[in-house]
């Protein structure tokens, strides 16, 4: 069973110790990558992440820094503390973690970030450049997925992708990079009609409803890819994905676990396009 693992644990790894050497390597040169995050409010799922980042940051010798605002903060002093980050040159990351209390407009909000510091890959102007193929920060958990099929070997090109999930943070732009790949993509979503009849021609299939156990094996063929991000909870309380594991395993040649999967990449992705602004930054200084 374990040769059929993709371990994120591995692959996290891999990129964090590669993120470590570029730090060490930017630091030689007087540029010193940081990571600003702000949470809003004490969201527990929220702090859990933000606490997981600051951890990811410290091991890699980024420095990240914690901005805690009130869940009753307002829209405009949210906006303007972003602008401040904005002008901050030794803050080479700007993150903001989400959900957003109901009352902040979370678009306005993310579109406030510089692309230049949207490690996030959420705003309009990198999600524009990702469609059209152009040198833009991509969304963390989209890239983990990708990098993972990397990692296990798996060429995109001219094989059967099925997307299910329309997010604009999973489904979309996972959808848009294998495509880059010359994947044949396919997305399914809450109102697509026999999922199952897609997914059993798919060669790889990458699961982000949000739903336990959705994906079960008599939905795949033979030596299908699953890759899975859904994190919930099933009835006992245990964390498992949108993709039953136990019922996929012995049809798949290749899936993704809950937990130890995906997730650690969304993390690692973080790094990674920290990293690649404060490059950036050195490359602007150079000229």
């Amino acid at each position: 069973m374990d040769n059929k693992i993709i371990s994120g644990k591995i692959v996290s790894a891999q990129i964090k110790e590669q993120v470590r050497a570029q730090v060490v390597s930017l630091n030689e040169k007087g540029i010193y990558p940081k990571l600003s995050v702000i949470i809003v409010g004490e969201n527990p799922a929220s702090l859990t992440y933000v606490k997981g980042k600051h951890k990811d940051c410290a091991e890699c010798g980024i420095i990240s820094d914690n901005i805690a605002m009130p869940d009753t903060v307002s829209q405009a002093e949210l906006l303007a503390e972003i602008d401040r980050l904005n002008k901050d040159d030794s803050v080479h990351g700007i993150l903001v973690q989400l959900p957003l209390p109901k009352h902040i407009n979370e678009y306005a909000v993310i579109n406030a970030i510089s692309p230049e510091k949207d490690v996030d890959g959420f705003t309009a102007i990198n999600v524009g450049n990702m469609n059209i193929g152009k040198d833009c920060f991509t969304p963390c958990t989209p890239q983990g997925c990708l990098d993972m099929l990397d990692y296990a070997g798996v060429d995109l090109e001219g094989k059967d992708v099925v997307v299910i999930g329309r997010s604009n943070i999973v489904g979309k732009p996972v959808a848009v990079l294998a495509l880059q790949r010359s994947a044949t993509v396919t997305i399914c979503h809450s109102r697509t009609k026999n999922i199952a009849e897609k997914t059993r021609n798919a060669d790889v299939v990458i699961v982000a409803v949000g739903r336990a156990g959705f994906l079960t094996g008599d939905m795949l063929k033979p030596g299908a890819v699953v890759i899975d991000v859904g994190i919930n909870r099933n009835e006992a309380g245990k964390l498992c994905g949108d993709a039953d594991f136990d019922s996929c395993i012995d049809v798949v040649s290749k899936i993704t676990p809950v937990p130890g999967g995906v997730g650690l990449m969304t993390r690692a992705n973080l790094l990674k396009n920290t990293i690649k602004s404060a490059e950036n930054c050195l490359k602007q200084r150079k000229n």
